[in-house]
C-alpha cells in the first residue's frame, strides 16, 4: 500500500520542464539579488577652498564635517535645495585617464552642503552630478584628474 505522500504530483514527462523552470527562477533570483550596487551613475568634479558661504548653510562653520568629505550638488541632485544635508555613498568607477580611480574601489560618505551653480569656487569641470571637496575627491581618485565617473547612493 502506498501513501498519498509518496505518489508524484506531476507526471514524469513534466519533470524536465519543472527542473528547468526551478533552475531559471533560482538563477533569476540569484542574479537580481547579487547585483553589486543599486546606486545611480553620474559624474563628479572637484572644487577647492574657499567653500563658504554655501547655498545650504551660509557661513555656518559647523556645516563642514571634520573629515572634509562634503560636496556641492549638481542640477540632478540639487532638488530645489532639498538635497542640503543629504548624505551619499560615492565611489569612483572610471575616468578618461587610466588609473585615475584609487585601487579597490574605495567608497566614501559625503554630505551635501552647497549648490554647484552658486559655489564660491568654480568646479574643475562644468555640469557634473556632484562636485566634491578637494579632500573627498582625493579620497577616491587621483587629484590630477578634472572629472570622474561615479556611482552614488543616498544613505
Amino acid at each position: 500500500m502506498t501513501s498519498p505522500c509518496s505518489s508524484r504530483l506531476w507526471p514524469s514527462h513534466y519533470q524536465p520542464i519543472l527542473q528547468w523552470l526551478s533552475f531559471f527562477f533560482f538563477f533569476f533570483f540569484l542574479a537580481y539579488n547579487s547585483h553589486p550596487s543599486h546606486a545611480d551613475v553620474g559624474t563628479a568634479a572637484r572644487y577647492s577652498p574657499p567653500y563658504s558661504p554655501t547655498a545650504c548653510y551660509g557661513s555656518e562653520p559647523t556645516q563642514f564635517p571634520s573629515s572634509n568629505l562634503f560636496a556641492a550638488a549638481g542640477e540632478g541632485v540639487w532638488d530645489n535645495g532639498a538635497s542640503c544635508g543629504r548624505q551619499y555613498l560615492v565611489r569612483c568607477i572610471s575616468s578618461r585617464l587610466p588609473g585615475t580611480c584609487v585601487p579597490a574601489g574605495k567608497t566614501i560618505q559625503i554630505i551635501i552642503v552647497d549648490y554647484s551653480r552658486l559655489a564660491i569656487s568654480p568646479p574643475s569641470a562644468p555640469a557634473k552630478t556632484i562636485v566634491l571637496s578637494d579632500s573627498a575627491f582625493a579620497a577616491i581618485a587621483n587629484s590630477t584628474a578634472d572629472s570622474i565617473n561615479i556611482d552614488f547612493q543616498q544613505v
